[in-house]
C-alpha cells in the first residue's frame, strides 16, 4: 500500500466508519511452508480500551484456519467501490488514466476462543447483521442441538489491530472541473460518485 497525503482521510473515525461500512473482509496469513493464504468473510469491528478488534468465525481446518493458528499475524483487507476513471474525461485528456478506490490494510495478531467465545461471537455477530436481537433468525430463536452441532465445523476468532494503512484515492488530486466531470460519468454509468470522487 501506497502513501501520498492527498489520497488520505481527514481522521482516523473516518477510516473506522470505512471499515464498519465494509465487513467483508479478505484476511491473509502465512503457513508452515511460508505460502500465503487467505479467506473471506465477515466481521464485526469493536472498539476496547482504545485497541480495534475484529470478530469472526470460520470453518475449522482448513488452510487458512491452520495458517492462522501456525502464525498469528494476519492482514485484513477491506475494500470498497472502485472504479475506473479515463483520462478523457479530464479538460487535459492526454495523461494517464487511473483508478479511483477506498482500501484498508488492517495487520493484527489472531486469537482463537474458546466455545463459549464462539457462542458469543455468533450471537453478536448474527444480532448485528440481522439488525436487531429479535429477529426470528437470531441465535436464541435456534434450536439448541442444531447451535451445538454446527459449532463443531467452526472456530471463533478475534484480531487485535496493531497497524491500520489505508488510500481513499478519489481524484483529489484532480481540478475541481475534472473532478465534477469525473463524477457525472459515473452517475451516468449507475456508479456512486459521492463513494469514488472527493
Amino acid at each position: 500500500m501506497y502513501h501520498l497525503k492527498h489520497f488520505k482521510a481527514e481522521s482516523d473515525q473516518e477510516v473506522l466508519a470505512f471499515m464498519k461500512a465494509h465487513p467483508f473482509i479478505t484476511l491473509c496469513g502465512i503457513d508452515e511452508n511460508n505460502m500465503p493464504v487467505a479467506t473471506h468473510l465477515p466481521i464485526l469491528l469493536e472498539e476496547r480500551d482504545g485497541e480495534v478488534i475484529l470478530l469472526a468465525h470460520a470453518m475449522r481446518k482448513q488452510n487458512h484456519t491452520l495458517a492462522f493458528a501456525e502464525n498469528p499475524h494476519v492482514l485484513a483487507i477491506f475494500s470498497g467501490e472502485n472504479a475506473y476513471i479515463s483520462a478523457s474525461w479530464y479538460n487535459n485528456k492526454h495523461v494517464a488514466s487511473t483508478w479511483n478506490y477506498k482500501a484498508v490494510h488492517a495487520k493484527g495478531i489472531i486469537k482463537f476462543l474458546d466455545d463459549k467465545g464462539l457462542y458469543e461471537v455468533l450471537v453478536k455477530l448474527t444480532n448485528h447483521f440481522e439488525g436487531t436481537n429479535d429477529s426470528p433468525a437470531a441465535v436464541k430463536h435456534m434450536d439448541e442441538k442444531y447451535i451445538a452441532d454446527n459449532m463443531k465445523a467452526i472456530v471463533a476468532f478475534e484480531i487485535v489491530l496493531t497497524d491500520i494503512q489505508h488510500v481513499f484515492k478519489l481524484s483529489q488530486n484532480r481540478q475541481e472541473a475534472d473532478k465534477a466531470r469525473i463524477a457525472e460519468v459515473l452517475t451516468n454509468i449507475g456508479l456512486d460518485a459521492n463513494e469514488l470522487v472527493k
